[in-house]
């Protein structure tokens, strides 16, 4: 599959409306996570930087996915300067997720044209993360705002896209409530790929649950 651009990324990632977010140190775990949220529908999925060394996992994760999952659009999350975001940018990283806003990782996106998505709290933030070029912003922290704040800002800024990261489980009225407030998409992570799964090997239940999920968002959107 050809390599999308950054405006073909952001309208995959609306028509999906789902990225799973996971992180493990050991790469062999990781990688089967992420073919197990493949086989289940997914074409996203964010790989949260955290720990030393957690790069090289990350690295081998992008050569594994181009063999076994050709279509998976890989990025990585928990970003808070340009020097890491250049660092998995040039392993392969096609979007960039920071917990906060931060200027200097949007003008190396922008420099390399790959989607940035950075946290915001506020409807301030939200503005000066649109000036700053960023087609979708994370809202963070989701659980604390709730689906109520996606509808506020959608009244004045109907033009926001929006996705909440944190406080999405796997519960149809829970996704409903965020897909009808306006998100363009979710991230989910521990509700979605729970750790006694990971711990038990399970995959087949964590692709269940984003067939699950990737059901609901179509049924909603269909209605």
């Amino acid at each position: 599959m050809k390599k999308l651009s950054r405006p073909e990324i952001a309208i995959k990632m609306k028509e999906l409306g789902l990225v799973p977010l996971f992180y493990h140190q050991d790469q062999e775990l990781v990688k089967q996570v992420l073919k197990a949220v493949y086989q289940g529908g997914a074409r996203f999925f964010e790989f949260t930087h955290r720990g030393e060394f957690v790069h090289e996992v990350f690295g081998n994760l992008v050569k594994f996915s181009r063999e076994e999952c050709p279509e998976m659009i890989l990025g990585v999350g928990s970003v808070v300067d340009a020097g890491t975001a250049s660092l998995y940018m040039n392993l392969g990283a096609e979007f960039v997720v920071s917990p906060v806003i931060r200027e200097d990782v949007a003008k190396v996106c922008n420099r390399r044209k790959v989607l940035y998505l950075p946290g915001c709290g506020s409807l301030t933030e939200i503005s000066q993360a649109e000036e700053l070029g960023c087609e979708i912003v994370k809202m963070f922290p989701a659980a604390v705002l709730g689906p109520g704040f996606v509808k506020a800002v959608k009244g004045p800024q109907p033009w926001t896209s929006i996705m909440p990261s944190g406080g999405v489980n796997l519960e149809e009225e829970n996704i409903t409530a965020w897909f009808n407030a306006g998100v363009t998409c979710v991230g989910m992570g521990s509700a979605l790929i729970p750790k006694n799964m990971v711990e038990n090997s399970d995959f087949e239940s964590i692709k269940n649950n984003v067939a699950k999920v990737l059901k609901i968002i179509t049924e909603i959107r269909s209605t």
